[in-house]
């Protein structure tokens, strides 16, 4: 009789699996892959690491497409509220799918290639979602073309400029949300100067076949160390970062999640291409003030050494409960603990005082502005 699959074999690899396990990694099940969440560094040791000088993570898990043709931008502009169509070429844009109640079904990159040529990123978990709701919703207006044949590597943190350029001369020239075509140590590559750690960085997209070589290529460099998903959930924090699924999710609107600032003047009221978003009268409404906004997303810094995690319920000082947080943890940055969450607007001003319930007891925090680690993006 054959053994029962072990809950194992049902994850899915990146093309960098072997790799991670050769390095000591500590896999863990993440949206459906079975992903290094440390090295034998350790979380605060690779997070540290990232601050100081570069840190390559593997983030094949995430979703990648090509949305082509004439149309693609005009198109894509009709599932956010966000500006496609202004995008030039050669940079990279922050945008928001929403659904008909403007509530966020995903986050996601997208870059103009040009030649009416869009390329997108989109979140692990969602990925399968995301990309049936583009094909559906847009799919008669251009092309959607998966990209499951590719991997795509951050390398994160001050120095991870400097390792590239060594690698691939002329990468210096990208600012921050801009990239292209590159060859790094020979490899062929897509790169844009991004990343999700408030850090300087890169995000390269590679054939699958490419990516343990290139790998191996950056980790050889005398900066460069892996990183997990430990820290890259740190160091996102940090930087007042949102992870989807915890700080976002589809009853949360743009609005709520204090993303105002990705929605451009062009799709706003009185802008030139206003609305025409799913869920535009209620995001709008909301923006101008005809919809009360009933919840805000803010940062807390924890008044006490002890650590925050979500879901803790949020109170008012010997009072009711007011929300909770979604995300939380000790930042290694700031030997302190800090976390995201959602309070009432009347309690989202920085200095508001508010207690986390853990383990049953108030921990005070306070209401504090994000990032809590200032962001060094390259903007040249």
């Amino acid at each position: 009789m054959a053994a029962a699959p072990s809950a194992d074999a049902a994850l899915l690899k990146t093309p960098l699996y072997d790799l991670h396990v050769e390095l000591g990694a500590r896999m863990v099940p993440f949206a459906g892959y079975s992903m290094p969440v440390q090295y034998p560094a350790g979380l605060i040791a690779e997070h540290r690491h990232t601050r100081a000088a570069a840190g390559l993570f593997d983030i094949s898990h995430m979703g990648q497409l090509r949305l082509a043709g004439p149309d693609a931008a005009a198109a894509l502009e009709t599932l956010m509220p966000v500006d496609v169509i202004g995008l030039a070429p050669g940079k990279q844009r922050y945008g928001l799918l929403l659904n008909d109640e403007g509530g966020i079904l995903d986050d996601l990159m997208f870059f103009n290639e040009g030649n009416d040529s869009l390329f997108v990123v989109v979140n692990g978990a969602c990925k399968q979602a995301d990309i049936a709701l583009i094909q559906q919703k847009i799919g008669s207006r251009c092309q959607v073309l998966p990209m499951p044949g590719h991997a795509l590597l951050a390398l994160q943190g001050p120095q991870a400029a400097a390792v590239l350029e060594r690698l691939a001369p002329g990468i210096g020239r990208f600012v921050f949300m801009t990239g292209g075509a590159v060859r790094i140590g020979g490899v062929p590559a897509f790169a844009t100067r991004s990343g999700y750690t408030g850090e300087d960085g890169f995000e390269i997209s590679v054939k699958a076949e490419d990516a343990e070589r290139l790998a191996r290529l950056l980790l050889a460099q005398p900066e460069v160390q892996p990183i997990g998903l430990g820290a890259r959930n740190s160091l996102r924090l940090e930087a007042g970062l949102c992870l989807y699924g915890n700080d976002l999710d589809a009853t949360t609107t743009p609005v709520e999640a204090a993303l105002t600032w990705a929605i451009q003047k062009v799709r706003r009221s009185g802008g030139e291409r206003a609305g025409g978003f799913p869920g535009a009268d209620r995001v709008l409404g909301q923006l101008d003030g005809t919809i009360p906004v009933q919840r805000k997303r803010v940062g807390l810094a924890a008044l006490e050494r002890v650590p925050v995690r979500e879901p803790a319920a949020l109170h008012v000082p010997g009072g009711e409960a007011v929300g909770s947080v979604t995300s939380g943890l000790l930042g290694p940055s700031l030997d302190k603990p800090v976390a995201m969450g959602y309070v009432p607007p009347a309690l989202a001003a920085p200095g508001t005082r508010i207690d986390a319930l853990v383990r049953g007891k108030p921990v005070p925090m306070e209401v504090a502005p994000m990032p809590f680690v200032p962001a060094r993006y390259h903007r040249g």
